[in-house]
């Protein structure tokens, strides 16, 4: 029968659905809460799938990614994740969080990877967020019924993103290049990737970064010249964001009586650059827009740059510059492969275990990272803005400008665990904390912050948002 772990009686139990569920069918489990520290092998991802056919849930272990491609050699059928709305309907009919791993919960086929029954036990979403069901393999396949099994998912040990050797960026991104065009003609990168010019208004503000002697009134003239950008000056400046005082009637006045020369210098050039590259038509399902996600890291690190010891705080302009185009590589992602760019998306939905360099790496060769890093490069801007892009998902880099990829890891991680941003929640290793000096308690005190002016926050994501691709 059934077995309970001995747990406090206050400990997250499985919905009652589920519980009537397996004892109905006589299968044994045990409750776990989730940590992240449990085997991905022995983990159960379930991903449910439709086309024209209908649905198909699809079963395999978190050690793995699911390759749409060979399940489509597999199956005949050109499967992608069912939209997000039906599936909320279908669970919400339960009274369920996330989709269990259970089959008979469902009345669709199910399509397994063989290798999922290698484990000993299975540790299964119960459909309350944090707590497993272990079940032992053996009673596990009972569960299976008529299900079918076949080999489509590709081990992660096999894919190897390149996270440490920036050295060897433009040769990578050449050669995935090369390998998603007809052209058979070795070439230079720049000349194989049609990237946009550096838009003359960015060209201006770069130099009046690096000129010491640089004024309001300079920055003030090259904002004043572009009209769409001096309306969103003074827009943010009038945000009650910024709640500040009286009526802002000019650029002049955003900067000295608001912004800041700083901040007005690297949000211009953060505007500048984003609108070089459309947002792309198509991107994951349930994915936090683009601009939003940026603004919401640009805040948050402004916080954490604000809440380090004074001096150990990096530049706090180019932080913020940082976290507002610390996603950049997606839009390069999209302008460069843009008809493999969709199915990136659809594998990004059926994946959500895993980061998406592990994804992009499988199917392109590179990750967003390597490419955004190499056009900041291309581009001349600042060497602290490149690490930035090209380590913040290592949360041990201790390399040249550490700080800036830390701060932008920090505040990606911080926000996924509020539900803002695309990809797994990973834990922050300590060491992370300490070489920024800063406590989890101060982190958290700064998303706090930025979460509380939430609304005012996506108003002004809402002016970076130009035409898409």
């Amino acid at each position: 029968m059934t077995e309970l772990a001995l747990a406090p009686d206050n400990a997250a139990q499985p919905p009652a659905v589920i519980q009537q569920l397996l004892e109905r069918l006589g299968v044994a489990y045990t409750v776990r809460p989730e940590t992240a520290d449990l085997p991905a092998e022995r983990r159960l991802q379930a991903v449910l799938l439709d086309d024209a056919v209908g649905a198909l849930l699809v079963l395999f272990p978190r050690d793995q990614l699911l390759d749409l491609n060979r399940l489509a050699e597999l199956t005949g059928r050109k499967l992608t994740a069912v939209k997000p709305e039906r599936l909320e309907r279908m669970l919400g009919k339960h009274g369920l969080a996330d989709l269990p791993g259970l089959p008979p919960l469902t009345s669709s086929p199910c399509l397994y990877d063989e290798r999922l029954l290698q484990a000993p036990s299975l540790l299964v979403e119960s459909g309350q967020r944090g707590v497993l069901l272990e079940i032992a393999g053996e009673a596990y396949r009972t569960l299976l019924g008529k299900a079918s099994a076949a080999r489509f998912g590709e081990p992660v040990s096999k894919i190897r993103p390149n996270l440490d050797r920036p050295d060897d960026d433009r040769a990578e991104i050449t050669q995935a290049v090369q390998a998603f065009t007809a052209r058979r003609i070795q070439q230079r990168l720049e000349e194989t990737i049609e990237i946009p010019p550096l838009p003359e208004t960015a060209q201006r503000i770069i130099k009046l970064r690096v000129d010491p002697n640089a004024t309001v009134d300079d920055i003030t003239g090259v904002v004043e010249t572009d009209p769409a950008l001096a309306a969103q000056v003074v827009s943010w400046a009038a945000s009650p964001y910024y709640a500040a005082p009286g009526k802002i009637r000019s650029v002049e006045d955003a900067i000295v009586r608001v912004l800041g020369f700083d901040l007005v210098i690297n949000l211009a050039l953060g505007l500048a650059l984003g609108k070089t590259l459309s947002l792309p038509k198509d991107q994951p399902q349930q994915a936090t827009p683009y601009w939003q996600q940026s603004i919401y890291t640009a805040a948050v690190i402004e916080g954490l740059t604000r809440a380090m010891p004074r001096a150990l705080r990096p530049e706090a302009g180019l932080t913020y510059l940082a976290g507002l185009l610390h996603n950049f590589g997606y839009l390069v992602l999209a302008h460069v492969f843009p008809p493999h760019f969709s199915l990136i998306c659809r594998h990004l939905e059926v994946n959500p275990h895993l980061p998406h360099s592990y994804i992009e790496q499988h199917l392109l060769g590179i990750t967003r990272e390597q490419i955004g890093a190499w056009l900041m490069r291309f581009w001349d801007m600042p060497e602290e803005l490149s690490t930035a892009l090209r380590f913040q998902h290592d949360p041990h880099y201790d390399g040249p400008h550490a700080a800036y990829p830390n701060l932008v890891c920090l505040a990606v991680n911080l926000l996924r665990e509020r539900g803002i941003g695309n990809g797994p929640r990973l834990p922050v290793p300590p060491a992370l904390y300490e070489r920024l000096e800063l406590t989890p308690a101060k982190a958290q005190e700064a998303v706090n912050k930025v979460l509380e002016a939430e609304a005012a926050l996506r108003d002004l994501a809402q002016q970076f948002n130009g035409p898409t691709a």
